[in-house]
């Protein structure tokens, strides 16, 4: 069932319904992987300040930890997500806000795997924020964020072999 985006962004339907039946066939290890992943090429570009922060790096660990079968208490999971969602609240940078956002709800992937396409809608939101009606930077961030899944979808596949 397709998604529907929780935030306004000026997006290309198009693509993101190519991303939304990707994301449906994977794994929920699969999303967390890919949306970690999106969350620091996100802050590499809007947030870099951001990207050694004890907090995010404590998020990043937990959910790889999940990724690989550890055992992890949800309550710890959630609890450093919700101390990213706090950071960005924090912001006066609108940008650094959403780049946040992507962080806090790639981190909760572990969780729910819904919350990688909402990171995924974030990170379109940078796009807007820093480049406003520029589709060309949106479809460049949704092609990109397409990719990505596809190569970690395909090396789980050659895994399975």
């Amino acid at each position: 069932m397709p998604t529907v985006a929780k935030i306004k962004i000026y997006d290309i339907p198009e693509l993101r319904k190519q991303l939304d039946t990707l994301y449906d066939k994977s794994s929920q290890k699969e999303i967390a992987k890919w949306a970690l992943k999106l969350a620091k090429h996100i802050l590499e570009q809007y947030a870099p300040s951001y990207e050694t922060d004890k907090t995010i790096l404590k998020g990043y660990s937990i959910n790889e930890c999940w990724q690989k079968g550890i055992m992890i208490k949800m309550y710890d999971l959630r609890q450093v997500g919700f101390s990213i969602h706090r950071l960005a609240k924090e912001q006066e940078s609108n940008i650094i806000c959403m780049a946040l956002r992507v962080v806090g709800q790639a981190v909760g992937t572990a969780h729910m795997k819904e919350h990688g396409m909402v990171a995924s809608d974030y990170a379109i939101k940078c796009c807007n924020i820093a480049y406003p009606n520029n589709k060309d930077k949106v479809e460049q961030e949704r092609l990109w964020q397409i990719n990505e899944l596809r190569k970690i979808c395909s090396e789980t596949d050659k895994r399975d072999l």
